[in-house]
């Protein structure tokens, strides 16, 4: 289990993702644009780096919805290896079957 300030951690930056992603985008757009002028990239870069720094989605780390493990986690299911394993054996996933040929 993950300690709880990890988690809430994780949470936050979700929320700092959520709030500066369109401003990043747009500064990255202008930093990226060849018909910007140097001016206009200069100030964008500063603005980029004034942003916190946990606002950027790289940041954002893919747990475990029930134990908050970091690692070997599946997108689809939102869970750890070892969960997803024991909640397929259980029949709480639905459509997930034990493989066998």
């Amino acid at each position: 289990m993950a300690k709880i300030g990890m988690k809430q951690r994780e949470l936050k930056r979700e929320k700092l993702v959520a709030k500066f992603g369109a401003k990043r985008e747009e500064l990255k757009a202008i930093i990226k644009n060849p018909n910007s002028s140097d001016e206009e990239r200069w100030t964008a870069q500063m603005a980029l780096q004034k942003l916190p720094r946990d606002s950027s989605a790289s940041r954002l780390q893919r747990r475990c919805q029930m134990t908050g493990r970091p690692h070997g986690v599946y997108r689809k299911f939102k869970l750890s290896r070892i969960k997803l394993r024991e909640e397929g054996m259980k029949g709480n996933v639905p459509g997930l079957k034990k493989a066998s040929w």
